[in-house]
């Protein structure tokens, strides 16, 4: 696999960041485990939580009708909280990946660049560019489904955390305060700035089809934007089987690390026991 510039240097850990619901905790958790567990590249993976950043003076807009997640917003925040260096991923908490990050790093610059460091330097942000236009007029547990150009295009993004057009843009003030079309249509920047990955990478569950004979068409990311079998509406929709299965995994590393800190916590008794 051809070495990412996206990859930030010396073995430095590669900076994630989740939008989180308390609604969707388990969704968190499972995301985070599939991303760690096919990663072959250090990662720091890290929760957006609304609370905290209101807390800190970061964020203060009020909550609109249209906002089905605490993270619609927050989610812009991702340069400002990668200290505007290097480069960063948002992901959306309903997804579950099935491959490894380095290698959507290696696929967001061409490979046909002559100079992909300077190619990767140009782009702003780099995303999946949907078609996308949902049938249904509510999603998840409920919340309304809104429709607008680029939809899900800023559900997993890829940021150039230093480029002069994010530093400008996006700022707490500006994320505070800007229009949703603004944002999630990334109304800042130029149509050259915003580069693609394969639709492979943000799957959309219940939109995107496989073609068996078709490699490229094989999810590398679920995305489960309607809702995931954490919810009872969602219990079984397509590709249920592989997230279960991950938090199934995720259950079983719990009751792994319980089981480990008993048995610590017992032979501490026991030493203490000797020494009396």
């Amino acid at each position: 696999m051809t070495v990412s510039p996206l990859l930030p240097p010396s073995g430095s850990p590669f900076r994630v960041f989740v939008g989180y619901d308390p609604r969707e905790h388990e969704a968190y958790e499972v995301c985070r485990r599939s991303l760690l567990r096919h990663a072959t590249v250090p990662l720091d993976v890290r929760p957006v939580r609304q609370p905290d950043l209101r807390a800190a003076g970061l964020y203060w807009r009020a909550r609109g009708p249209t906002e089905s997640t605490e993270f619609s917003f927050t989610r812009f925040l991702t340069p400002y909280l990668a200290g505007y260096r290097g480069w960063a991923l948002f992901v959306d908490c309903d997804f579950l990946y099935l491959a490894d990050v380095a290698e959507l790093l290696a696929s967001a610059v061409p490979a046909s660049a002559d100079d992909p460091a300077a190619a990767a330097d140009r782009l702003a942000v780099v995303c999946v560019k949907h078609e996308y236009a949902p049938a249904e007029a509510t999603k998840m547990d409920g919340a309304i489904q809104t429709v607008y150009p680029r939809k899900n295009w800023s559900s997993m993004v890829l940021y150039n955390c230093a480029h002069p057009k994010n530093v400008a843009a996006l700022t707490p003030e500006a994320v505070s305060t800007q229009t949703g079309a603004f944002l999630h249509r990334f109304s800042w920047l130029d149509d050259d700035e915003i580069g693609e990955v394969p639709f492979a990478w943000n799957f959309l569950v219940g939109h995107n089809k496989v073609d068996p004979a078709d490699p490229a068409t094989q999810p590398k990311a679920l995305h489960y934007t309607c809702g995931g079998p954490w919810f009872e509406r969602y219990k079984d929709c397509d590709f249920a089987d592989l997230w279960i299965k991950e938090a199934e995994g995720l259950r079983a590393d719990k009751e792994r690390l319980k089981a480990l800190g008993d048995l610590q916590l017992q032979d501490g008794d026991e030493g203490d026991k000797k020494g009396d």
